[in-house]
């Protein structure tokens, strides 16, 4: 495969300023039980050659199903047609340069989930879902297990030459609690497919699913007699999942540096950042350090190249409240004067071609402890956790989140669970807002598999990493 990769770009050589050629083989398992019965298997694998070429400007990408050189290049050959078919592109600007990757690299897997068996895995299912069952009011009790690899192998016609192969796997529960009031949902350990990571089956049982469904259950229980959340301006304190999605929809998205420039605009959006306010802008307060790494162990946004050849790196996005960075590629990059490309681009499978992904966006931990510590040294407010659902437009300006669960604070301790919790604001103001984060001991990953973008569209996974953090000012209500 790298042979006839590199034979691929050669070729393309004569005919265009830039080339490269993925070959990537991805396979999938998904398996969930609901109310002791099987509710999906689903388990598929595809291999494929994808081409992209640049001539005097104008890019061409073309895919082909299989292994073979006859795939290859007939992918090779539609590219460079599609790129020779477009109109001129007034002048061809240069990519950032990138010294050649080369070499192999693995993610982390102890445990090859696709070689444990399907019984095992419907038996660690069949034990948590009847673990949620227990429970009298949970009319809906659903477990998943996820799996995924992806073996790819890339080169470009900047010597380029790689393969890497990554799997992912994880899981969750979700109990609907229902009676004459409506229904309420808990879910574990988050509302996206639960937590899913780079790693092996071994994650899966870390999660201890069984372990966790009581509480799960019982909380979904509860929220059906809970009071709804009040409504009113005042301090709000975020942990896990729903800080990771605020920093995913209102921060990633909003610095990918292509729909800043307006190459996202008529699907994606757009966004309120300029281009020309890096040191400049004021995104939040001076306790919001944000950073996108794609070296971090076991995150769903971390690899070795991407798939343009670009090393992963952490890039600073804001730093004391003040912009510092972008999501780019090489040729983003090179379009706003940057020297390097902050290594974003990547690609759904073979068939895609690359386009500017988040990384790991992820909320540097702060100084102000624990979570517990957190909340005593918060006189009164609200604590939220869990997304239920989520809405911002598409300059990522103006959102609104809902969670599954809230707890009212009152001097410094958690008191009721309430239900139905939302929140809103503009994104510069609610991090305006941000004046504590917890320390380092209270920073985790949480997981979104399905961040779509691009057209046609594609899908991409990505950690979020974050501490407890709150944010004073805050409009929040019951939905």
């Amino acid at each position: 495969m790298r042979e006839l990769l590199q034979d691929l770009v050669d070729a393309a050589s004569g005919h265009a300023s830039y080339a490269d050629a993925r070959h990537v083989l991805a396979r999938v398992e998904d398996v969930a039980l609901r109310n002791g019965e099987l509710d999906l298997l689903d388990r598929r694998e595809e291999e494929g050659i994808g081409v992209r070429v640049r001539v005097k400007g104008a890019w061409g990408f073309a895919a082909a199903r299989g292994s073979g050189r006859a795939a290859g290049e007939d992918a090779l050959a539609r590219a460079l047609a599609l790129a020779e078919a477009q109109p001129a592109a007034g002048g061809e600007r240069a990519l950032t340069l990138e010294a050649p990757a080369s070499g192999s690299h693995a993610g982390p897997c102890e445990v090859d989930p696709f070689e444990v068996s399907l019984d095992r895995k419907l038996e660690l299912l069949a034990q948590a879902d009847a673990a949620l069952r227990r429970e009298p009011l949970v009319s809906v009790a659903r477990a998943q297990v996820s799996s995924r690899s992806e073996e790819k192998t890339f080169a470009s016609s900047d010597g380029a030459l790689y393969e890497q192969r990554v799997v992912e796997c994880g899981g969750g529960l979700a109990a609907i609690a229902v009676d004459e009031s409506g229904a309420q949902v808990r879910s574990y350990p988050g509302s996206h497919s639960g937590h899913i990571a780079q790693a092996g089956w071994e994650h899966v049982v870390e999660l201890d699913l069984a372990g966790n469904a009581p509480r799960v259950a019982a909380e979904a229980a509860a929220l059906l007699s809970a009071p709804v959340c009040p409504s009113d301006r005042t301090t709000l304190v975020l942990a896990g999942e729903q800080l990771g999605l605020q920093l995913h929809e209102s921060v990633g998205h909003a610095l990918e540096l292509d729909r800043v420039l307006g190459g996202e605009a008529s699907y994606a959006g757009t966004s309120f950042v300029p281009a020309d306010g890096v040191g400049v802008m004021r995104f939040g307060s001076e306790h919001m350090n944000v950073t996108a790494d794609a070296t971090l162990l076991g995150a769903l946004g971390s690899f070795r190249w991407d798939d343009e050849g670009v090393e992963a790196q952490a890039v600073p996005l804001v730093g004391e409240g003040v912009l510092r960075g972008f999501l780019s590629s090489r040729e983003s990059a090179a379009e706003i004067g940057l020297n390097r490309s902050a290594g974003c681009m990547r690609a759904e499978g073979f068939a895609r071609q690359p386009i500017v992904r988040m990384t790991n966006v992820s909320l540097d931990p702060g100084a102000a402890g624990t979570l517990d510590e957190l909340i005593a040294a918060t006189q009164r407010g609200i604590y939220m956790e869990t997304n239920r659902s989520w809405s911002i437009d598409s300059r990522r300006l103006h959102f609104q989140f809902a969670g599954e669960a809230a707890w009212e604070i009152s001097d410094g301790r958690l008191g009721r669970m309430l239900r139905d919790p939302v929140y809103a604001g503009t994104t510069p103001r609610f991090w305006g807002g941000l004046d504590a984060v917890c320390s380092p001991s209270e920073w985790a990953l949480a997981s979104v598999t399905n961040c779509g973008k691009g057209e046609p569209g594609q899908l991409a996974s990505v950690s979020h990493g974050s501490a407890p953090a709150r944010f004073r000012d805050v409009l929040v209500g019951s939905g």
